[in-house]
């Protein structure tokens, strides 16, 4: 696990809210507190897509892609008054994570591995962006994490969002 304090704020929240840098995250979570607190669950609602007459209407993940709610979250925000928190709880989509895992030549089973997560957290002065990696059991290794937290530190660098990284 790796935290990255975010040093330009204005730049992050555009990258996150208005543009298709963060678009490889499936959403799991959104809490938003201004005038009221919001809270979102991504987890998609297979119910609601029963009686279609197609199974392609059906989402193929658990949780709703990132680029289909960043809208709805960057309405929440947006205003002349910033936020007095926010928590947002993504999954980098399985297919990325897999290739990642894949290319880094990681030793752990892949079907141990539930999600690459990311926790984006703003108190109202800053956002700290965390790393972790969810399994299905417990496993001693730590090499998906490193993988992840690297992965991350160069992700950022190249969509241009400034950081510093933080020691936990």
């Amino acid at each position: 696990m790796t935290a990255f304090q975010i040093t330009s704020m204005k730049n992050f929240m555009n990258r996150l809210l208005t543009s298709d840098a963060f678009d490889c995250f499936l959403l799991e979570e959104a809490l938003i507190s201004t005038a009221s607190t919001f809270h979102i669950d991504g987890r998609v609602n297979q119910d609601f897509f029963k009686g279609t007459e197609t199974d392609s209407d059906a989402p193929a993940y658990e949780f709703r892609p990132w680029n289909e709610l960043k809208g709805l979250c960057f309405d929440l925000i947006k205003g002349r008054r910033t936020p007095l928190f926010f928590r947002f709880v993504l999954h980098l989509m399985p297919e990325k994570a897999k290739a990642l895992l894949e290319k880094e030549n990681c030793s752990v089973d892949r079907s141990q591995i539930k999600a690459l997560v990311l926790t984006i957290r703003y108190d109202g002065s800053g956002a700290v962006l965390t790393t972790g990696t969810s399994f299905h059991s417990f496993l001693l290794s730590k090499e998906p994490d490193a993988i992840w937290d690297k992965a991350l530190a160069r992700y950022l660098s190249g969509k241009g969002i400034d950081f510093e990284e933080l020691t936990l």
